[in-house]
């Protein structure tokens, strides 16, 4: 087989399912969000900032699956069972940990948080309500994302999509049923909303869990947590600098939702009602981004410097071109989806005001994604990659966000705008880390 062939053979056995996969997870925010959107302004900017808080521990988790994926990638191509096994279960742990600390803060002080994010009573209180029963589903994701990660590396993708295509079909139906009532079930609005969710998500990870349980003893990752010293501080030089840099632009994230919840309840709800489908469209790039992770930590653990480099270029080359694409497409459908929702003409107006925005930036996005998501982590220098994040948010997009909101007072469609340019910036600098090749390393 060509190396063409088995360059795009490989791509679309780790992209296309990781692609649907996240496509089906985004759309629990969607569903949701178009759901609760027929009960007004209200409600849909509860969901957005009960639902912005909850994303620092899915941000968390997020960068302990990253360490994983590093790490299985690495000794999966180096053929090292004992240290597949340590990137498995040691962050299986880590994750759990994390749920159980996230879980505690939403479960004792739901509302003292969301009083950071809005002064509107009414939009605190549904937002504090939506956190305090989601917050359930974070150990559940915890183990099924990890889970998902070991799959993914050994070639076997195709069945965490399968357990979140069940769980977005059972969020739909208990959605509209947990909503809006139905019989002997009362209507219970955005609680039904975060009880749908987790009901959800509860029965994906079951159907992750007993598959992993069948697969086998031989082919399980064995259980190994004991390492010595060197490898213990390798670990943690690849995990914590993925910590540092995606709690650190969760909370840059946040940031921008207390911005947008102080400009009003019209503002935030605009930009809740946009969160969809950025993820959406995100979403169906990233697949690119977990790849780059995948493939290129193959050839660096197997030290193919060159052949790492050159599916690299290749890689960010199909973002490129799919997200000028997806870009296209957002601009002329976004008056339909806008439309979708029972909001006031002036939160309709600012929404899709939101949406070209993020249609212009969304390119630049796609390529940082593949980047630091993916191809400079994947030889374990996880280090730039917060540096460059760190920078772009805190040094370039709260001020720029604060300066356009509270100072120029501009509307929101152009604070957002204004404070998505720190994409630029990581872009330039994750440019001149990548040509520099200082990044291709084996564990």
């Amino acid at each position: 087989m060509s190396n063409n062939n088995l360059f795009r053979k490989e791509l679309i056995g780790i992209a296309l399912p990781v692609t649907l996969q996240s496509l089906l997870q985004s759309s629990f925010a969607m569903i949701d969000q178009l759901m609760i959107g027929q009960l007004g302004s209200g409600s849909i900017a509860g969901i957005g900032l009960g639902g912005k808080f909850a994303s620092l521990y899915t941000v968390v988790l997020g960068a302990v699956a990253a360490a994983a994926g590093i790490m299985i990638a690495q000794y999966v191509g180096a053929k090292d069972e004992k240290g597949i096994g340590r990137g498995f279960y040691l962050n299986l742990f880590l994750g759990l940990i994390l749920a159980g600390g996230f879980m505690t803060v939403c479960f004792l002080f739901p509302n003292a948080v969301m009083s950071l994010y809005t002064k509107d009573e009414e939009v605190r209180n549904l937002a504090a309500v939506y956190l305090k029963i989601y917050a359930v589903s974070f150990s559940l994701a915890a183990i099924s994302t990890i889970m998902a990660v070991f799959l993914r590396c050994i070639g076997k993708a195709a069945l965490p999509l399968a357990a979140s295509f069940f769980s977005v079909i059972l969020n739909t139906g208990l959605n509209y049923l947990f909503i809006f009532g139905m019989g002997a079930i009362p209507a219970m609005g955005v609680r039904g909303a975060a009880a749908a969710s987790v009901i959800a998500q509860a029965s994906g990870c079951l159907v992750t869990v007993v598959y992993f349980g069948r697969m086998g003893k031989a082919k399980r990752p064995c259980m190994s947590v004991r390492m010595p010293r060197e490898a213990w501080m390798q670990y943690l030089g690849i995990l914590s600098p993925i910590l540092i840099c995606e709690f650190v632009w969760s909370l840059g994230e946040n940031g921008y939702a207390v911005i947008y919840g102080r400009m009003g309840t019209d503002s935030c709800a605009a930009m809740t009602m946009t969160g969809p489908v950025q993820g959406l469209t995100i979403g169906l790039l990233s697949g690119l981004s977990q790849a780059a992770g995948i493939m290129v930590g193959r050839h660096l653990g197997k030290e193919a410097y060159e052949e790492a480099y050159r599916e690299s270029k290749r890689l960010l080359l199909c973002g490129a071109a799919g997200s000028v694409v997806l870009s296209l497409f957002l601009v002329l459908s976004g008056r339909y989806y806008i439309s979708i929702y029972n909001t006031e003409p002036q939160v309709q107006s600012a929404a899709y005001g939101i949406l070209l925005a993020f249609a212009l930036i969304s390119p630049i996005k796609v390529q940082n994604m593949i980047l630091g998501g993916g191809i400079i982590r994947s030889g374990g220098m996880t280090r730039y990659v917060m540096w460059i994040d760190m920078i772009g948010t805190w040094v370039f997009g709260i001020p720029l966000g604060l300066l356009a909101a509270f100072v120029w007072r501009l509307p929101i469609p152009w604070v957002y705008f204004i404070l998505s340019l720190e994409e630029v910036i990581r872009f330039f600098l994750s440019l001149v880390i990548f040509r520099s090749k200082k990044w291709m390393r084996r564990l």
